[in-house]
């Protein structure tokens, strides 16, 4: 995808017997590893010298090249990892372009780097995202992708926004290996017992760290939980992250890329739309630029019908609005939780106490008009079902 490297058993140095016969039988060859480590928070003069290192020790044909041949820049830094475009120029004037993804500090706390890496393989033959070409200590080595990454208002646009939604029903229908149980509530309930046990060191933050109640946490949790039970949610792996920066557009192609799939698992179909459209808040976490019904629906007639939008049904359309915007609490409570324990033990200078606020401060905004809408929904549902009648859908 992208301009990838072009040849990965030349790259790799893959030429012994083995790598031959499972070519032959048509297996994936094995991924290259490496045990080395590099320090995130080196600035990126002094990040190189390791760079070209692993570089080298991962792939054979160019352990011999100089260290001036490697061009390093920066793609993009999240909360959770940095992102590197490495260019390699050899001998022969061929280049190649990779990415390095390198892990950001206790991130294993919030990420199953286990679970992405099962994942992987089977969400590139799939066709999304970057292909693995290696992975290291505290990181991933993956192809390029020569697109640029969309910014919260791009996700908005109502033809990308149509884009993201196909692609995404397409996303839902890959197969991954292992339990297909969703993972919301499980990691939800891994967060806040993680979150309760952990203790904030500076003292202003520890203030504000103690007011916070876990009983009151845990409580709206189960509430919630119990009401999204009742809507019978399809179930699907799910990428949780689909945010502007794991979303890339090569403008020319007019090609779509989903990428970083971290946060990856089975889970609620609604959930990881809702998750979504809680992202077209940016970086300023504007919450009003939540999208609208109408807005909602253009998506919904994407995702369901791609190819035949305006034959969605009304009550195909009225199910996936409550769904998602059931499922819009629990995106909440999730990054809420997560934030609490990033505020703990990220070393990045971000006020993740303050987020934690935010995002449960707009749980309980939100949480009467959500709680509402999906009660209304399921008391006409059992109204019509008992009459064994249709319904209309509702007007709200």
């Amino acid at each position: 995808m992208g301009e990838e490297v072009k040849n990965y058993d030349a790259l790799t140095g893959m030429e012994d017997e083995r790598a031959a016969e499972a070519k032959a039988e048509g297996a994936a060859p094995s991924i290259p590893s490496s045990s080395m480590a590099i320090d995130i928070s080196l600035p990126l003069d002094q990040m190189k010298p390791r760079i070209v290192d692993l570089c080298k020790d991962l792939f054979n044909r160019w352990s011999s090249l100089d260290e001036s041949c490697f061009a390093i820049e920066t793609v993009s830094g999240g909360i959770t990892n940095l992102l590197l475009k490495v260019s390699v120029r050899d001998d022969r004037g061929n280049s190649d372009s990779l990415t390095v993804r390198l892990y950001g500090p206790n991130t294993d706390l919030v990420i199953d780097r286990k679970r992405e890496l099962q994942a992987l393989p089977h969400l590139s033959a799939a066709g999304f995202g970057a292909k693995l070409l290696g992975i290291f200590g505290n990181g991933m080595v993956q192809s390029f992708i020569d697109a640029r990454t969309l910014s919260p208002s791009d996700m908005s646009d109502p033809k990308i926004a149509f884009m993201i939604a196909r692609q995404l029903r397409q996303f839902h229908k890959v197969a991954i290996p292992g339990s297909k149980e969703p993972q919301l509530w499980n990691d939800i309930f891994k967060f806040l017992d993680k979150a309760a046990a952990l203790k904030i060191e500076v003292s202003a933050k520890q203030v504000t760290y103690e007011s916070i109640s876990f009983q009151e946490i845990q409580a709206e949790i189960n509430e919630l939980k119990d009401l999204t039970d009742l809507l019978n949610a399809p179930v699907v792996f799910a990428h949780n992250d689909l945010l502007s920066g794991n979303l890339m557009l090569n403008d020319k192609e007019g090609k779509l890329y989903f990428i970083d799939f971290e946060y990856g698992s089975y889970n609620y179909r609604g959930y990881d739309i809702a998750n979504h459209f809680n992202e077209y808040a940016g970086f300023d976490c504007d919450y009003s630029l939540y999208p609208d019904k109408d807005a909602q629906n253009h998506f919904f007639r994407g995702y369901l019908e791609s190819d035949k939008p305006h034959e969605v049904s009304n009550k195909d359309l009225e199910a996936l609005y409550v769904e998602t915007n059931t499922f819009r609490l629990a995106s909440h409570v999730y990054w809420a939780l997560w934030a609490l324990i990033q505020a703990r033990v990220s070393p990045i200078d971000f006020d993740y106490l303050s987020y934690f606020l935010l995002r449960f401060h707009e749980y309980k905004k939100q949480k009467e008009g959500c709680f509402s809408l999906a009660q209304k929904y399921l008391s006409r549902s059992t109204s019509c079902s008992s009459r064994r009648n249709s319904c209309p859908p509702s007007e709200d």
